[in-house]
């Protein structure tokens, strides 16, 4: 099962986006397996869709939500609770937690661990949370643009 990344949900739904190619790629090869979202990155996707800079690919908060639904109707999505907390991230993410723009990775880092997922992401730098390159293996997968 994966669990992805607002990057990585918007370029699987809007065709137009820079990393659509490469999002939808990944996905067709491993969603088999189940993907899934949590409310962060369903929350993430509804955010960034309704900005106005974005508009053609919605503009809107209904739009997007829309999209979503259409998206996360299949059979092999599955809504994960985001039940982390604060011990979950500090064991799960080996090599620490530095700074404010880790936060929300960090926490959606444990979602997918608890959940037995793998985190797919476009981040590189998300791969700093994790100490080993066993750890990243067995909990990331991140995906070339």
């Amino acid at each position: 099962m994966y669990l992805l990344d607002t990057n990585v949900l918007l370029g699987l739904i809007w065709t137009s986006h820079d990393f659509h190619h490469a999002a939808a790629k990944w996905f067709v090869a491993n969603r088999r397996d189940g993907w899934a979202t949590c409310a962060m990155t369903q929350a993430g996707f509804a955010r960034i869709s309704a900005q106005s800079a974005f508009a053609a690919w919605g503009g809107t908060v209904p739009s997007a939500i829309t999209s979503l639904e259409a998206a996360t109707t299949s059979d092999d999505h599955r809504f994960l609770i985001t039940d982390s907390v604060q011990t979950d991230v500090k064991t799960i993410c080996t090599g620490g937690l530095l700074g404010h723009r880790q936060v929300t990775d960090a926490w959606l880092l444990a979602t997918a661990v608890r959940h037995q997922c793998k985190l797919v992401t476009f981040d590189r730098g998300i791969r700093q949370l994790l100490a080993t390159p066993g750890e990243r293996l067995q909990h990331l997968v991140i995906l070339d643009t």
